[in-house]
């Protein structure tokens, strides 16, 4: 028997296919569960352009994506099952890089260009923020470079994770210093686990 919760869920996926098709969603989303909590997943046609930790608050993020991006937003997961396939694998420990298409109009000028960096960090590896503003093509701007870090709006996908201080200590973190840690615990264990085999 049908519960009023199924039916409810059937017609928000017949919307959400139907409103595809016509062309009216301009940003996708859904959640995923994940060893450091519920993550949102945001995606526009050129492709993934947000994710966001649950201290981000899922529904603010959302209105800000509504403000800057476009109105057009929908929950639809199918929409998004490649990143969620991705981020799984990662979490396994099978996945060391991502291959899925990425949307930085969030980001602009030396903000983009560390984001872009930022991906060339090995699983595993970290840098510190004076490597990284060095790496973009300006040795003073470490404090910018942090900020970079602190306003990535692709965290995990975009490893701003690996960034640390100079002394080695962990900074801040937009998921929270635990997740950060998590994170490079995570990474070091693995790709120590992955060299070995």
């Amino acid at each position: 028997m049908r519960t009023e919760a199924d039916t409810l869920e059937k017609l928000r996926g017949r919307l959400a296919e139907e409103a595809q098709a016509e062309g009216l969603i301009d940003v996708a989303y859904r959640t995923i569960d994940s060893p450091i909590g519920s993550l949102l997943l945001a995606a526009t046609d050129q492709g993934l352009v947000r994710l966001a930790f649950a201290n981000e608050d899922h529904d603010v993020v959302l209105e800000s994506l509504a403000s800057t991006v476009s109105p057009r937003i929908l929950r639809t997961p199918a929409r998004l099952d490649t990143a969620a396939r991705e981020l799984d694998q990662y979490f396994e420990g099978r996945r060391w890089r991502f291959d899925l298409p990425l949307d930085f109009r969030l980001s602009r000028g030396f903000r983009l260009s560390v984001l872009e960096h930022l991906v060339q960090i090995g699983f595993g590896a970290t840098e510190s923020y004076t490597e990284v503003a060095a790496a973009v093509g300006n040795p003073k701007a470490v404090r910018a470079a942090g900020t970079a870090c602190a306003t990535n709006p692709l965290p995990v996908i975009v490893p701003c994770h690996r960034v640390v201080r100079s002394d080695g200590s962990f900074g801040n973190y937009l998921g929270g210093v635990e997740t950060k840690r998590y994170l490079l615990d995570f990474e070091r264990r693995t790709a120590i686990a992955g060299s070995a085999r």
